[in-house]
C-alpha cells in the first residue's frame, strides 16, 4: 500500500528540518549518591535508561554524553552515545553551573565541528523515567507554541502555600496565610516545580538568554511518576519500584 498510513506526516518532516543535540551531562564526582550515573538500575547503569530513549527519539539527531569521567565515557559508548570530547575537570565540580556544561559542548562543536545544531535538549540522566516519547513531544510542543524553549516540569507534592519559614522560637501564628486556612489541596491553585528530565531550546535563544529560561520558554508537564530525579539510594529504590510496576 502506498501513501495513507505510511506518508510522513507534515509536521513530522517540518521537526526533521531542524538539527537536534541531545546531550547528556554526566560528570564522576557525587556526594549525595558516588557514581550515580553508573549506578546499575535493574540491570544496567543509570546513564543508560536516558541513552537509550534519546537514540529512539524521531527528532533527535545525536545523543553526545559529556563527562570528565573516563569509566563513565566508556559506559556511554557501549549504549550507543557519542563522547567526543572530555569535559574539563573546572567544568565538572560540584559547584559548576549546568548552563556551563552546555556552552562548553556548543563551543567544542562549533570550534572542532564547525557545526552549529538548530537546537539542543539536555536530558540529565538522573531521570532514567523520562521516555522516547516525552522527548518527542516536547519537541513536538515547541513547534505547536512556536516556542524559544521548552522545560519539563511536574506538579509538586508539598503545596507551597503550605510552607512558610519559622522564626527563632518556632511559633506558628502567621504560618498560614488566613486565606487558605481550613482549605482543601484541591480548592487551591496547582503549583508546579522542575523536574529536572528535559530542557530544549534554539541554540541561539540560549546564548541570547545565557540560559534555557526566558518569555518565549514553556512547560512541558509530566506525571510525577515519570519524574524521578534520582540524587540518593532512596530515590533509586523508588526509581525501581516504579519502573518494575
Amino acid at each position: 500500500m502506498v501513501g495513507g498510513n505510511n506518508k510522513p506526516r507534515l509536521e513530522e518532516k517540518m521537526y526533521k528540518e531542524k538539527t537536534i543535540l541531545g546531550l547528556i551531562p554526566a560528570r564522576g564526582g557525587s556526594k549525595g549518591l558516588p557514581r550515580k550515573n553508573i549506578r546499575p538500575l535493574l540491570g544496567k547503569p543509570l546513564i543508560a535508561w536516558t541513552i537509550e530513549q534519546a537514540k529512539v527519539s524521531k527528532y533527535v539527531d545525536k545523543v553526545v554524553v559529556s563527562t570528565d569521567d573516563e569509566e563513565i565515557a566508556e559506559v556511554a559508548k557501549q549504549y550507543g552515545a557519542k563522547v567526543p570530547f572530555m569535559r574539563p575537570k573546572e567544568l565538572a565540580r560540584d559547584d559548576t553551573p549546568g548552563i556551563d556544561v552546555v556552552f562548553h559542548a556548543m563551543n567544542w562543536f562549533t570550534k572542532n565541528k564547525n557545526k552549529q545544531y538548530d537546537l539542543i535538549i539536555l536530558l540529565q540522566p538522573t531521570s532514567p523515567l523520562r521516555t522516547a516519547e516525552d522527548i518527542d513531544k516536547a519537541i513536538e510542543l515547541l513547534f505547536l507554541k512556536k516556542a524559544k524553549a521548552i522545560v519539563s516540569v511536574c506538579e509538586v507534592d508539598h503545596h507551597p502555600l503550605w510552607t512558610n519559614t519559622l522564626p527563632e522560637d518556632g511559633c506558628m501564628k502567621d504560618f498560614i496565610r488566613k486565606e487558605i486556612m481550613n482549605k482543601n489541596r484541591q480548592e487551591l491553585p496547582t503549583f508546579y516545580g522542575l523536574n529536572g528530565a528535559i530542557y530544549l531550546a534554539y541554540w541561539d535563544y540560549i546564548k541570547e538568554q545565557k540560559g534555557f529560561f526566558g518569555k518565549e520558554t514553556f512547560a512541558y508537564i509530566m506525571p510525577k511518576e515519570r519524574s524521578v530525579d534520582i540524587d540518593s539510594e532512596l530515590d533509586l529504590k523508588l526509581a525501581e519500584i516504579l519502573m518494575k510496576e
